[in-house]
């Protein structure tokens, strides 16, 4: 999950840089909160990208813990023919 918010930080900043030189054009024709929009996109993607990390690491813990789980039952003792 991590890709998408990174991702979806990007955009919003690409966006933001986009706007920016037509800021007071933008302004002028009534559609100054879009810059306002970018930046908080932009802001507001640091608590998901922080959420989907924590996310992706808690869920390679629980894979790890599994799968030793899983193999702590597995024997190496011979099988019947």
């Amino acid at each position: 999950m991590v890709p998408f918010a990174v991702v979806g930080i990007a955009l919003w900043l690409i966006a933001l840089l986009v706007m920016l030189p037509f800021r007071d054009d933008l302004a002028a024709h009534g559609h100054g909160n879009w810059f306002g929009i970018a930046v908080a996109g932009a802001i507001w993607g640091i608590p998901g990208l922080t959420a989907m990390v924590v996310h992706d690491r808690n869920r390679r813990r629980r894979r790890a813990r599994e799968q030793a789980a899983s193999d702590s039952f597995k024997t190496d003792a011979p099988t019947a023919p």
